[in-house]
């Protein structure tokens, strides 16, 4: 599901006037120095995200090594 259709789902009727205000509310929760570290952080753990589902489809698209037919070969 893309992200973009995805987010009234969450954020509902929320307007320019109440997206301000919540800004400033998170602004005002964990400061200005905060922010950029949590950001930071954020980032750092959806990279994580990615890596661990691009080792998962490495790992299911690799090729199973079946050891009977590899007896029944050098027969």
């Amino acid at each position: 599901m893309n992200i973009i259709a995805a987010l009234p789902l969450f954020l509902g009727n929320i307007r320019g006037a109440q997206l301000l205000i919540i800004i400033l509310v998170i602004l005002l929760l964990f400061g200005g120095k905060k922010i950029p570290e949590l950001m930071r952080s954020m980032g750092k753990g959806v990279h994580a995200f990615k890596q661990g589902l691009a080792d998962a489809k490495e790992e299911i698209n690799k090729p199973v090594n079946d050891s009977t037919t590899e007896e029944d070969s050098g027969k």
